[in-house]
């Protein structure tokens, strides 16, 4: 292993008529991303899914720490339980911690207290924050956690649909259960519970829009 403090780095420059094709392939490419709540049980091999874990954790961070940790779940037991954790906070959440307009806006995407696609997904990727590290029996904070893991996520939600596969963010309310039933240590944050796998046969999704590139872009101070 190099002992370099800094080692050469460079990239294949490509003409910019090149550049231009590929941006607008990828972006084609990945408008097409849905998050879907019914998904087929089929199976999914296993290195699939340690591959989609290596492109996430390729992701920058702060200072390096790559202070992320996806922990999978396949085993149905272990499904099963973090189902009825889940089921248990967002009925609580649905009847009645959620105000009315955050209920309102819910609404178009048919969601309610019910989430069978934890049992279904043939996989679970669990993403926690590693809010500090534990060096000689002391403390080492990590710095610009949630922006870190929050990119890392971006990497990770890019890799399943590079795959073939579909995911569905999910962030159920509290999810210190993650944590309990997954036996992460304490310094670790539930930060997305993310199931994925084929969509289920028939499958729809919300009729929703994307903003238009002049609602979400600015030049300089315009």
């Amino acid at each position: 292993m190099s002992t370099e403090k800094f080692i050469n780095y460079s990239i294949d420059k490509i003409p910019q008529e090149e550049q231009s094709k590929r941006s607008i392939e990828f972006y084609n490419f990945l408008k097409r991303r849905r998050s879907i709540r019914n998904f087929s049980n089929e199976l999914i091999d296993r290195k699939i899914i340690e591959n989609i874990i290596l492109t996430a954790g390729a992701a920058p961070s702060g200072a390096n720490k790559q202070p992320w940790k996806f922990v999978v779940v396949d085993d149905p037991i272990i499904k099963k339980e973090i189902r009825e954790a889940a089921e248990k906070e967002e009925k609580r959440n649905y009847e009645s911690r959620f105000p009315d307009d955050w209920k309102e806006e819910l609404e178009p995407f048919g969601t309610d207290w019910h989430k069978d696609f934890i049992e279904t997904a043939p996989f679970l990727i669990i993403v926690f924050k590693i809010d500090y590290e534990m060096v000689e029996g002391k403390i080492k904070k990590n710095y610009y956690v949630n922006e870190s893991v929050g990119i890392a996520v971006g990497f990770l939600l890019t890799a399943i649909h590079q795959a073939g596969l579909c995911a569905l963010t999910h962030t159920p309310s509290p999810m210190n259960f993650l944590q309990k039933i997954l036996n992460r240590p304490k310094n670790e944050t539930p930060f997305l519970l993310i199931p994925v796998g084929y969509p289920a046969d028939g499958v729809k999704v919300p009729n929703i829009s994307r903003k238009s590139l002049n609602e979400i872009m600015n030049y300089n101070r315009e």
